[in-house]
């Protein structure tokens, strides 16, 4: 916990910088300088309202895949590259479904943290889900970047677990047997909601450990996760009509980090 609090500050926000679909991808639309300056005006943005860590991701690279292809991960490099000098908060990366690739995109850009789903066997959209963090964490190494700060999502979105015990049991050996710096609890999708009862009781399996809520949470619940969840990860509630695919809107954003602060000084 310690090392979570040097890294974000207590009870932080790390909010979502959504890039636009990238090359190679069926929703591409041929602009690439489109996707940096979609990037700057969100990071901007998120960054006037005050969140505490921002995280560079490829949502928008529909239909997901496991193994991603070189272009997403170079390309978010690329982007990240352009707005390095304007970052003022911790970054974090996190290519989707590829914790390798994750790991290549974190020591190219120098990110801070990263997210990916590391552990488990999953049913999902994409065909059979297996995690890899003892390939991930080998390649942490070999790339020199033991420092990095990995959160690991243990309820993975689009996907129903294979195994039989409990989301608080398999929270438990996450950190145990593959060394996750901190824990996420997600909803069914994203943008939709994190279960109170299963935050909690993760928090209760790993007292130590950090627990965030990583997807759905809104303005009029974020007071009531944070009395539970040590973080949260928000994109969809900063956007623009509260649409996962807009552009952050900066009075949302203003207005949610409104609530945070007076839930933190409670």
């Amino acid at each position: 916990m310690e090392r979570f609090e040097a890294l974000f500050g207590p009870k932080p926000v790390i909010a979502m910088v959504h890039l636009r679909a990238l090359p190679g991808t069926p929703l591409y639309e041929g602009d690439l300088e489109g996707i940096v300056e979609a990037a700057r005006r969100d990071l901007l943005a998120l960054q006037e309202a005050g969140v505490d860590a921002v995280m560079f991701g490829n949502e928008n690279d529909r239909p997901y895949q496991l193994r991603v292809d070189p272009a997403s991960t170079a390309t978010m490099a690329y982007v990240i590259g352009r707005l390095r000098g304007e970052i003022r908060v911790p970054f974090g990366v996190d290519v989707l479904w590829d914790p390798l690739a994750t790991m290549a995109l974190a020591a190219a850009t120098g990110a801070a943290f990263a997210r990916e789903i590391f552990t488990g066997v999953y049913g999902s959209d994409m065909g059979l889900w297996q995690g890899r963090a003892g390939e991930a964490l080998r390649y942490r190494r070999l790339l020199g970047r033991e420092d990095l700060f990995l959160l690991y999502n243990v309820s993975a979105e689009f996907a129903s677990p294979l195994d039989a015990r409990t989301l608080p049991e398999r929270a438990r050996s996450a950190v145990f047997s593959s060394l996750a710096d901190a824990i996420l609890v997600s909803g069914p999708m994203t943008g939709e909601g994190v279960a109170l009862e299963h935050l909690r009781a993760v928090k209760e399996a790993l007292p130590g450990v950090p627990v965030l809520a990583n997807t759905g949470v809104r303005h009029e619940t974020v007071a009531e996760i944070l009395g539970v969840a040590d973080g949260v990860i928000v994109g969809t509630a900063l956007k623009r009509d509260g649409v996962t695919w807009n552009e952050v809107d900066p009075e949302r954003a203003q207005a949610f980090m409104d609530r945070v602060r007076e839930a933190r000084g409670r």
